[in-house]
């Protein structure tokens, strides 16, 4: 034999042998264990592993992107992104824990005198009246509303007196302090009152001017005497011109969030717990909801200074009543548009100036007038001892008039 057969005949040989090894009766557990539960072990680790990954959400968004599953505690926005809920909670506790601690609650109680003064005790009686307060001061200041303090209600059946006692309540405190109004202006409805207390917190004023329809919004204060409530909204519109049931006009903030009776005096503050506006009053009425209003914290400034330093708010004055002439009522008495002078006060402004019953206003510092309320704003931008220059139609000639501003008595 060659060597070439030799080593084909070993060959062969080699090859026997190793299927008789793995077709062995005998050896079939020897391969069980050699290949088939590692194979199959392997393939259940496999599964395992990929499981785990997939229920990881950072490694599934690398394996397969980003998931079109919305996930809890978000908004959908319509467009495939999310917008977290928690974001905007986050900054009502901001807003919220910011301003708390400065804001108070303020109890009113007044003596009533009665028709029925007949009756029983006379018809001398208590009421009380309650509202909310902001601190603008660590001494004690509070700035509020004039008609949570004002004792000048009266009607045919009932009296005010001038409020007996003022109590106030701070935040998460059982102490009571006693109050003392230290000046009232119904023009803008605004008050201060004054605490024997140090260290308060006073509430930080933002920019009303910069504000913008559509931004978060706060109401906080002591609805129903409740205490330290908060209501969020947003700022529904800007310069709203309300004329209350007094006839009195103010340019306000409009809101959604929730006032309610007690929250007068409280604070509308925006995202970062700042104030932007002094809570005054809603339109309450059926088939409305969410209409309420704040006077801008800006316009107050000024004011509270005043109360403060002067007990009062020192005005710039004219002197006149008026009726507005619109073109009807100008036109069937032989008159202009403008604003009638109806009568003059004694030693006023006008009275100095020359000003006469029955002469028309038409301009102001160069400005066509139609009505009081244009006359009065103009006025208003002055101060007192200002000349402001007009133009009025006295029997059907115009005359130039100038006037230098007095002080309002």
């Amino acid at each position: 034999m060659d060597k070439e057969n030799v080593e084909n005949k070993n060959t062969f040989q080699a090859i026997k042998n190793y299927s008789n090894i793995g077709f062995n009766k005998n050896n079939k557990n020897s391969f069980s264990k050699a290949v088939i539960i590692p194979f199959f072990s392997g393939i259940i680790g496999c599964s395992l592993v990929i499981g785990t990954c997939f229920g990881v959400p950072s490694i599934k968004e690398k394996l397969l992107g980003t998931s079109n599953s919305q996930p809890a505690g978000t908004l959908s926005t319509g467009t495939g992104s999310y917008v977290s809920l928690s974001e905007y909670s986050d900054t009502s506790v901001y807003a919220a824990n910011k301003i708390l601690p400065s804001i108070v609650g303020i109890e009113i109680e007044y003596s009533v005198n009665s028709i029925f003064s007949m009756f029983g005790n006379g018809g001398s009686s208590t009421a009380k009246a309650s509202g909310s307060g902001i601190i603008i001061s660590e001494n004690g200041y509070i700035l509020t509303n004039n008609h949570v303090v004002d004792s000048s209600q009266t009607n045919s059946f009932y009296e005010l007196s001038s409020a007996n006692k003022v109590t106030v309540s701070l935040y998460n405190s059982d102490k009571k302090y006693e109050g003392k109004i230290v000046g009232r202006d119904s023009q803008t409805d605004l008050a201060v009152i004054k605490i024997e207390a140090e260290g308060l917190t006073a509430a930080e004023f933002a920019d009303s001017d910069t504000i913008k329809v559509g931004e978060f919004a706060m109401a906080v204060g002591n609805p129903l005497g409740l205490g330290s409530s908060t209501t969020t909204g947003i700022i529904s519109a800007l310069n709203r011109k309300i004329t209350d049931s007094d006839g009195k006009s103010y340019t306000l903030i409009q809101t959604d969030a929730a006032i309610n009776s007690g929250n007068s005096g409280g604070a509308l503050v925006n995202s970062e717990g700042k104030v932007i506006g002094v809570n005054t009053m809603k339109v309450s009425s059926t088939g409305v909801e969410g209409m309420g209003f704040a006077i801008p914290i800006n316009s107050t400034v000024d004011i509270t200074d005043q109360l403060i330093q002067y007990k009062k708010v020192k005005r710039p004055y004219i002197g006149i009543s008026g009726i507005d002439l619109d073109e009807q009522t100008a036109k069937s008495n032989n008159l202009v548009v403008g604003v009638y002078v109806k009568s003059i006060d004694d030693f006023s402004a006008a009275e100095k100036a020359g000003l006469k019953p029955g002469d028309v206003i038409v301009e102001a510092d160069g400005k066509t007038i139609k009505t009081m309320d244009e006359l009065n704003e103009i006025k208003n931008k002055h101060s007192i001892g200002d000349e402001i220059k007009i133009v009025v139609n006295r029997d059907g000639k115009k005359v130039d008039i100038t006037i230098t501003l007095g002080e309002q008595p």
